[in-house]
């Protein structure tokens, strides 16, 4: 969704900006953040007229207190900000876009490891290594089991994808014997 992208640059650009070295912990709360903003009815409270913004505000402190999150007053600052804006619906990309701004500071690429069957802690750090020396560049790793895949891994690294998985191949197999 590109709009909400436009929409969240600014703010991710202002709290990387403004974070310094607590990139890190910041993205972490963040994301936890954006999680929380993510709820449906929650949107559709905040996108109430006859709702203030101090309203969505205490809701979503009271829901983060009732799950012991505490947020640095940057995040703080940002959500009141954005609730000012009526652009809570754009967190989740904020959040998204402020986590590859501190990765690209630091070398570090988020990456979706999707494999077909449960992954060994072995297998994963034996994936990664291999996968860190494919993209030139340090990985931290999600892992997703996705039977779907039939055997295999899938690995997204930003918008980079590489596809070993049998349904690929089968799919590669399906358009060269129907051209």
């Amino acid at each position: 969704m590109a709009e909400l992208a436009t929409i969240a640059r600014p703010y991710a650009e202002a709290l990387f900006k403004a974070a310094g070295a607590q990139g890190e912990a910041l993205k972490t709360q963040l994301a936890a953040l954006a999680t929380l903003a993510g709820d449906g009815e929650l949107l559709a409270f905040a996108g109430n007229p006859n709702v203030a913004p101090l309203q969505v505000f205490d809701l979503i402190a009271g829901v983060a207190l009732q799950k012991g999150l505490a947020f640095d007053a940057k995040v703080v600052n940002l959500l009141r900000t954005v609730l000012d804006n009526g652009r809570l619906a754009a967190l989740p990309a904020i959040a998204q876009q402020f986590g590859e701004l501190v990765n690209a500071q630091s070398g570090v690429a988020d990456a979706v490891i999707e494999s077909a069957f449960p992954l060994s802690l072995v297998q994963v750090a034996e994936t990664v290594t291999a996968l860190e020396r494919r993209f030139g560049r340090k990985l931290n790793p999600t892992v997703r089991e996705a039977p779907e895949l039939i055997g295999g891994i899938r690995v997204s690294v930003g918008d980079e994808v590489l596809d070993t998985s049998v349904r690929a191949r089968l799919e590669q197999m399906k358009s060269a014997l129907t051209a």
